[in-house]
């Protein structure tokens, strides 16, 4: 037999210090819909619920919000930040095993960079290349239909 938890007025629950989404959302700077979305994925738990059912938020569902803000600020996907999650309530954790995931995420992200780059270069010659005037002909247009990218000039 489970233990029924009695669901607060909203009043005593902010009494209480709790919060409701809407503060939990100014408090923590993660909309309220990513807060939902947070909550449907896993990556917070579910919410205590007054007693008229709306969220219900401690300090530290709000400290656990901030969190994942700041990971995702950092480009962290969904799935690292759950693992981040776990090892960052893992008292026993090894800090070999966060290191290696943030190192990982850092060439993950250098490499992406790199990609970046590579289509700056080719958009800008194409770019040069084009005249940009009245003609029809345009070579940004024959390289996204397949045709080959003009050569960069020879100096």
């Amino acid at each position: 037999m489970s233990k029924r938890t009695i669901r607060p007025e909203l009043g005593d629950a902010k009494a209480r210090g709790l919060h409701n989404i809407g503060e939990a959302s100014a408090l923590s700077g993660v909309s309220a819909k990513m807060i939902r979305h947070y909550e449907a994925t896993g990556l917070i738990p579910p919410a205590n619920r007054t007693f008229a059912n709306y969220r219900l938020y401690s300090e530290a569902d709000l400290h656990r919000l901030r969190f994942i803000r700041r990971a995702r600020t950092l480009g962290f996907s969904m799935a690292q930040i759950a693992q981040l999650l776990g090892l960052w309530s893992d008292p026993g954790r090894s800090s070999a095993e966060v290191k290696q995931l943030a190192l990982a995420h850092a060439a993950d992200l250098e490499a992406r960079i790199g990609e970046m780059q590579a289509m700056q270069r080719t958009l800008q010659s194409l770019a040069r290349h084009c005249h940009g005037d009245e003609r029809p002909d345009c070579p940004i247009l024959d390289d996204l239909a397949g045709g080959e990218a003009p050569q960069p000039a020879r100096r």
